[in-house]
C-alpha cells in the first residue's frame, strides 16, 4: 500500500471549481436550448419553444444563474467554489422549469409558436392495457371498433394482445383504411403463444396491411421473430424511408435475422433511436447491425445490450459508431467485448460531444479497456449524466483514470462501478473525485468491491451532504460491524440515502481487514495530500 499511495500523491493537483470557463458556460446554454426545444409533457401542455426563442431564454437563464452563483462565491469562506457550482446548477434548473411552464411567447399577430393544436390531433389508440390475453375475430372486431369510425389516430398500440388468424383478418381492412394517417405503430408482443406457422401468417397480414404507411416510430419487440419473422415483415420494412425510432428487442435476432433487417430497411437516414436489446446476435450479427449503424448518421440512442456479441463484433460496432456524431445515449451492456473492443470503442468516444448516458457494464473490459475508455471520456462528453462500468474486473490499477474521468463530469447524476475489484485504494480515489462539485449526483453504486470501513467511510462522507442525493450502495463488501454502526451514524439525518447492507461480510477478506486495523492511522496520514 505504501508505494501505491505515494503514486497517488504524486498525481495530486488542486481543483478550482469557480468560475467556470467560457466554453463550459456556452455548453450549458446549448444544453438548455436543446432541452427547451425537445417535445415533452410540458410542451404538450404549454407549447413548444422555437430554437430562436429557446436560445434567448437559455442565455438569459445562464446569465442570471452565473451572477447569482458568483455573488455567493464572493462570500464563500473556503473559496473552492463547490457550493457556487451547486447554486449555478440549481438556479439554472429552476429558471428553465419556469420557462417550460410559461411556454412560447405570443407573436405580434397573436399566433403562438406552439404544438398544442397539433397535439390534440395526434391521438393514440391503445389496446395494450389489462391482462395479457389471446383475442379471436369477434373480440378483435369489438376492440377495434373505434378505428372503423372517422378518426385522427396517428399512433396505434396492439401490444400485450395475442392475435390469431381470425383476429388478424378482422384487423387487416381496418389497418388498410387508416394506414395513410399513421405515424407510430407498436405491434410488440402481439403473437405470444401462437404456433410458428400461424404467427408468421399473422405477421405477414399485418405487414401487407401497413405497407406504404409513412412511419416515424415502429416497435416490433417481444415477438420471437428470428429471420423468418423479420422476412414476414418484408413489405412493411421495405416501404419505410422515414423511420426515426426502431425497436427490435427480445426478437430472437440471430446473425441471419440481423442481416435480413439490414437488407430490408431501405433508408435509416432519419433514424435517431435503434434498440436491439436481448437477442442472440453474436459477432456476425453485430457486423450486420454495424452496417445499419453506419447508415444512421442522425443516431442519438443506440442499444445493443445482452446480444452475445464478442470481441470481433464489438470492434465492428465501435468502428461503425464513429460516424454517429449526435449520439446521446449508448447502451452496450452485458456482452463479451473484452479489452480489444473496449479500446476500439475508446477511439470513437471523442466523437460523442452530446453524450449524456453510457452503459458499459459486464463487457469484460478489465483494467486496460476501462482505462482507455475512462481517459477518452474524460476529454469528451462534457454533459455526461450516467456512467455505468459495473462488472468489468476493474482494479486499483485503473482506478486513477476512472476517478479522473469522474472528477471531470460535473453533471453526473448516477455512477455505477459495482462488482469490480477497486478495494479501499480505489474507493479512496473515487471518493476524492466526488468530493468537489457534482451537485446533481443522486446515486452511487460501489457494491461488491472488497471495500472495508476505511474506503466506505470516505465514500459516505463524499456524498452525504450533496443536495438531492438519494442512494449510496456499498452492499456486499467487507465492512466491520463497528464500521456499519459508524456509517449509520454518518447518515443519521438521512438514513434512506444508505442502501441495504444485508449482504455485507464483516469477516470477509481477513488479510485486508487486518491491514485496515493495523494501518488505519497510516491511511489517514496518506489521504491528506491525496487528490485527482
Amino acid at each position: 500500500m505504501d508505494s501505491t499511495a505515494q503514486t497517488y500523491q504524486h498525481r495530486s493537483l488542486s481543483i478550482k471549481l469557480w468560475p467556470p470557463s467560457q466554453s463550459t458556460r456556452l455548453m450549458l446554454v446549448e444544453r438548455m436550448t436543446k432541452n427547451l426545444t425537445t417535445p415533452s409533457i410540458f410542451s404538450r401542455k404549454y407549447g413548444l419553444l422555437s430554437k430562436e426563442e429557446a436560445e434567448g431564454d437559455a442565455k438569459q437563464i445562464e446569465d442570471i444563474a452565473f451572477a447569482t452563483a458568483t455573488q455567493h462565491f464572493e462570500k464563500e469562506p473556503d473559496g473552492d467554489g463547490s457550493s457556487a457550482v451547486q447554486i449555478y446548477a440549481k438556479e439554472s434548473s429552476k429558471l428553465m422549469l419556469e420557462v417550460l411552464k410559461r411556454g412560447p411567447r405570443a407573436k405580434e399577430d397573436g399566433e403562438l409558436i406552439s404544438e398544442k393544436a397539433g397535439a390534440t390531433a395526434e391521438t393514440v389508440f391503445d389496446i395494450s392495457g389489462g391482462r395479457r390475453a389471446f383475442i379471436d375475430g369477434e373480440e378483435a372486431a369489438e376492440l377495434l371498433k373505434p378505428l372503423r369510425a372517422p378518426n385522427s389516430y396517428t399512433k396505434i398500440c396492439f401490444s400485450n394482445r395475442s392475435f390469431g388468424l381470425d383476429a388478424a383478418r378482422v384487423a387487416e381492412p381496418i389497418l388498410i383504411s387508416i394506414k395513410d394517417q399513421l405515424k407510430e405503430v407498436d405491434i410488440s408482443d402481439f403473437i405470444a403463444g401462437r404456433p410458428e406457422a400461424e404467427a408468421l401468417e399473422v405477421m405477414t397480414i399485418f405487414s401487407s396491411a401497413l405497407e406504404g404507411c409513412v412511419l416515424r416510430y415502429l416497435n416490433l419487440s417481444n415477438n420471437a421473430m428470428g429471420e423468418k419473422g423479420v422476412r414476414a415483415f418484408r413489405s412493411l420494412l421495405k416501404s419505410q424511408n422515414n423511420l426515426e425510432e426502431l425497436y427490435l428487442m427480445n426478437d430472437g435476432i440471430s446473425e441471419e435475422a440481423a442481416k435480413a433487417v439490414s437488407e430490408l430497411i431501405p433508408s435509416t437516414e432519419k433514424l435517431r433511436v435503434l434498440h436491439f436489446h436481448n437477442n442472440m446476435t453474436g459477432d456476425e450479427g453485430a457486423v450486420a447491425i454495424a452496417e445499419i449503424v453506419k447508415r444512421s448518421l442522425a443516431l442519438e440512442d443506440f442499444r445493443c445490450s445482452s446480444t452475445r456479441v464478442g470481441s470481433d463484433g464489438g470492434v465492428a460496432l465501435a468502428e461503425a459508431l464513429g460516424v454517429c456524431k449526435h449520439l446521446k445515449k449508448l447502451d452496450l451492456r452485458d456482452n463479451m467485448f473484452g479489452v480489444e473492443a473496449g479500446v476500439a470503442l475508446s477511439k470513437v468516444i471523442p466523437a460523442f460531444i452530446d453524450l449524456t448516458e453510457i452503459y458499459l457494464s459486464y463487457l469484460n473490459l478489465e483494467d486496460d479497456g476501462a482505462e482507455a475508455l475512462a481517459n477518452a471520456l474524460k476529454e469528451s462528453a462534457p454533459s455526461l449524466e450516467i456512467l455505468d462500468m459495473a462488472g468489468n474486473d476493474i482494479t486499483v490499477k485503473a482506478a486513477a483514470s476512472v476517478a479522473a474521468c469522474i472528477s471531470s463530469k460535473q453533471f453526473l447524476t448516477k455512477l455505477n462501478l459495482a462488482e469490480n475489484e477497486l478495494r479501499d485504494e480505489g474507493a479512496v480515489l473515487i471518493s476524492k473525485a466526488l468530493e468537489g462539485g457534482h451537485g446533481q449526483l443522486n446515486e452511487v453504486d460501489l457494491s461488491t468491491n472488497s471495500i472495508t470501513w476505511s474506503g466506505a467511510r470516505l465514500l459516505a462522507e463524499a456524498v452525504v451532504q450533496k443536495p438531492g442525493f438519494k442512494l449510496l450502495n456499498i452492499n456486499a463488501n467487507f465492512i466491520s460491524d463497528e464500521g456499519i454502526d459508524e456509517l449509520k451514524n454518518i447518515f443519521k439525518n438521512s438514513p434512506d440515502m444508505l442502501g441495504p447492507l444485508d449482504e455485507n461480510d464483516p469477516e470477509g477478506d481477513i488479510d485486508e481487514e487486518a491491514e485496515e486495523d493495523a494501518g488505519h492511522d497510516e491511511l489517514e496520514s496518506k489521504l491528506k495530500g491525496l487528490g485527482i
